[in-house]
């Protein structure tokens, strides 16, 4: 563990493939542009312009792809266009409904952690200081310059969905957890796992009501395609690839640049992304298993995939990772009595 903590100290944390540092999610430029308004993030202006012509009435899949073709931006594969949820949620509530909604989101993920902390094992006695690095990881999601951001929401989707489970009791996380695939994919593999631990356990009504989300999602992405598709032009180059293997700097960077965590010298925050993971480990509960599996899931994936602009996926997984800060005491405890060769 020291040493993988010395590794992440010394790992560049936003380097592009071209050498060139990859920024996080900060506040908008102060830079003003020729309408003498603070500029705004290409991509995110791109989705400002979506959820503006859904607000006046266009249907999505009828101007997207010409919307994202004329923005320079890949239309092939179908992934690369983004599904339309939050878009109507955004074009329906506008920015202040939209920000009343990250309030009770937040309010909401942080109080399901305070619940879930004093039922589980070994949680009470980090109630108040896990669910204040909740807190921390949550508060993310009222940064309204980002709320055009899938990943913002489908992360504090994924945070509030763990939160609520309880093995016997799903029925609300898998209300959550389907709204946040709704949103984005890459949510598919918490809902993967959450069947998968149903299966261990043989529950296996749980099992096959993860089971259903997961068939009608594949429903759901097979039409998102063929809406697409058929849009498309043989013309449009291909996205570029994903799978690009960072490595160590994949983890660490996604984490860090789409969390609060973006705040400390990346010196510190790699290691304390580790320390995270670390903490989930050593939380031997039904909740510390699970967050462990999930984190590290997600931590090899963006080690294999994503190039260094695709930073902000970290941002599905990040608010709840906070949690684990909270057991790294008992964790480090763990370990040191273990090498000493104690029980």
């Amino acid at each position: 563990m020291v040493a993988l903590l010395v590794l992440a100290a010394l790992t560049p944390l936003g380097a592009r493939m071209d050498g060139m540092p990859a920024e996080g999610l900060d506040l908008p430029s102060n830079e003003p542009s020729a309408e003498s308004q603070p500029r705004r993030d290409d991509d995110l202006a791109f989705y400002d312009r979506v959820i503006e012509r859904i607000a006046g009435g266009e249907a999505y899949y009828d101007f997207v792809v010409e919307e994202q073709r004329a923005s320079d931006y890949p239309v092939r594969p179908g992934l690369a266009v983004r599904l339309p949820t939050l878009a109507y949620i955004h074009a329906a509530l506008g920015e202040a409904g939209m920000t009343v909604l990250a309030i009770l989101l937040m309010g909401a993920t942080v109080w399901a952690w305070w619940k879930r902390l004093g039922e589980e094992p070994g949680g009470r006695r980090v109630q108040r200081i896990g669910t204040a690095f909740m807190l921390m990881g949550a508060s993310l999601g009222v940064h309204r310059y980002h709320f055009v951001l899938h990943e913002l929401w489908a992360g504090m989707l994924l945070a509030l969905a763990f939160g609520l489970h309880r093995p016997g009791r799903w029925g609300g996380a898998l209300a959550v957890a389907a709204l946040a695939l709704a949103i984005r994919e890459h949510a598919l593999p918490f809902v993967l796992l959450m069947g998968a631990m149903a299966v261990w356990r043989r529950d296996w009504k749980e099992a096959a009501a993860w089971g259903v989300l997961i068939m009608a999602f594949l429903a759901a992405i097979a039409w998102h395609f063929s809406l697409v598709s058929s849009h498309v032009l043989p013309s449009d180059p291909e996205s570029p690839d994903w799978l690009v293997l960072r490595g160590l700097s994949g983890w660490l960077g996604n984490i860090v640049l789409s969390s609060n965590l973006r705040f400390l010298p990346h010196d510190i925050a790699g290691p304390v992304v580790l320390l995270m993971a670390l903490g989930w480990a050593g939380w031997k509960s039904s909740a510390g298993t699970t967050g462990t599996l999930l984190f590290l899931g997600y931590g090899l994936a963006f080690m294999l995939a994503g190039r260094a602009n695709n930073f902000y996926w970290g941002a599905v997984v990040a608010p709840a990772m906070f949690v684990g800060l909270a057991f790294v005491p008992m964790a480090i405890t763990s370990l040191v009595q273990s090498a000493r060769g104690k029980a």
